[in-house]
């Protein structure tokens, strides 16, 4: 069987080397040149944990190409993958410009019966208009030559891809034709051995699942940070309120963790295209508006706690940021949370260091040259007045603090993540600001204990 996919951003590449990996000839289609020929050597363009090995021995095995040619790259192809984006506009709806133009090119060349699916997360309804694209470039060559539109929606997480594509919770296909779900059937086979389950609908309920879906999950991350806030108000400690609403099956113990809002490049996007989608349609989703104004609101949580600390003028102060992805295991700065702290502190007049494993080059095309780019964790930390944690990535869990003492000006931790203990902060003589717990404020402590 042979499959092409057009797109060779993170979907594109992931969905082509995992299919790949179970012995599909794959063609990967992109028209940056420079990225087909980084791929063609090997090169990942992006960072994801696995997809490296993955592809450098799908090539070596001769299962995998890439080309800039969408002629060469679909013909003889079964089925052919649209992974391209699909960037908000201005008002929060998705842009087809890119979809719709890959299903005009592939009905200018196509010339045997093919299922054009759509892999990209676009509205309600988009599938339907690729079809009528491709139908009217086959109808400007005056060419009868047959074919079906399906939708398969990726439900991928940054971070774990490889394994989440390989090992699916389940495989959404939406379907109008018989045929069609032959081809996708005969696709899928490989993994509907161990026992994932492959789900077969409509097409506009295939599409409107991947928005559901995501937007559910930017929900439950909403709601949690909104009880947090709340739980530092009344004297709760949200650790202890997750662990017992997250005992309850119904809810569970995912994406209840508060935090400095989501970010990336699903869950704002795909929020803000079904709250469009909606109004178009003349209804208004007010839950998942009420999500986005949380998320926005809650990016400046660690800037709020800071200025509460330090006042409103951070001239002269110097802060350590741990942390710039939107989350571990990706170099992703769509949408991060970083992005708007540093703004903020730099508004405020706040001088600034920062460490990320994988995402410094990437945040450099945002930052420039406003941020001092560390070489380690301990490097951002040098002369600090206070270290921001951002994102959790594994390093930060269990640092030096021996070497944080002497290095950083104060004892002084802003902490947007909750990966440190409360307890053995206040145990180290440090003042330490979380999410949804009360602060330990070590000069108020140590007051205290004199009076007494």
């Amino acid at each position: 069987m042979k499959i092409t996919v057009v797109g060779t951003g993170y979907v594109g590449l992931v969905t082509g080397t995992c299919f790949a990996e179970t012995g599909i000839d794959v063609t990967c289609v992109d028209i940056d040149k420079k990225k087909i020929e980084m791929l063609l050597d090997g090169q990942v363009p992006i960072y994801e944990p696995g997809l490296d090995t993955l592809l450098e021995r799908n090539l070596d095995k001769g299962r995998i190409t890439f080309t800039t040619s969408l002629a060469k790259g679909i013909k003889d192809s079964d089925a052919v993958f649209i992974a391209v984006g699909t960037p908000p506009d201005e008002d929060g709806s998705a842009d087809l410009k890119y979809v719709l133009g890959v299903a005009r090119e592939i009905g200018q060349h196509m010339d045997d019966y093919k299922v054009v699916i759509t892999k990209s997360t676009v509205p309600v309804g988009t599938s339907y208009k690729v079809k009528a694209a491709l139908q009217e470039e086959l109808d400007k060559r005056k060419v009868d030559i047959p074919f079906d539109v399906a939708s398969n929606p990726e439900f991928l997480k940054e971070g774990s891809a490889v394994d989440d594509f390989l090992k699916p919770d389940r495989i959404v296909v939406g379907i109008e034709s018989e045929r069609a779900e032959k081809t996708l059937k005969r696709l899928y086979k490989p993994f509907l051995m161990n026992g994932h389950p492959l789900l077969f609908m409509d097409i506009s309920s295939s599409e409107m699942t991947k928005y559901a879906a995501n937007s559910m999950l930017a929900t439950k991350i909403s709601f949690m940070n909104d009880i947090a806030n709340l739980c530092e108000l009344v004297g709760a400690n949200v650790d202890l309120v997750r662990k017992g609403i997250g005992s309850d099956a119904r809810i569970g113990n995912k994406f209840i963790y508060p935090g400095t809002g989501y970010g990336g490049s699903c869950f704002p996007k795909d929020v803000q295209a079904l709250v469009r989608t909606a109004d178009e349609y003349g209804h208004s989703l007010e839950v998942l508006k009420a999500v986005e104004s949380v998320n926005y609101r809650q990016k400046s949580k660690l800037v709020e706690k800071i200025k509460s600390h330090f006042g409103e003028d951070l001239k002269g102060k110097q802060f350590g940021i741990w942390g710039l992805a939107f989350k571990p295991k990706t170099d992703d700065m769509r949408e991060a949370p970083s992005l708007v702290i540093i703004e903020q502190l730099l508004a405020l007049g706040a001088e600034i260091r920062v460490y990320d494993p994988v995402a410094m080059e990437e945040a450099k095309h945002t930052l420039k040259d406003s941020v001092v780019y560390a070489k380690d964790e301990y490097d951002a930390c040098i002369e600090v007045d206070a270290l921001v944690v951002v994102t959790e990535w594994s390093e930060f869990r269990m640092p030096n603090f021996r070497i944080l003492d002497k290095i950083m000006n104060n004892k002084l931790i802003f902490d947007g993540r909750n990966i440190y203990d409360p307890e053995e902060m206040k145990d180290m003589d440090y003042t330490y600001y979380s999410i949804g717990r009360a602060t330990i404020n070590a000069l108020e402590i140590k007051e205290k204990q004199k009076v007494q």
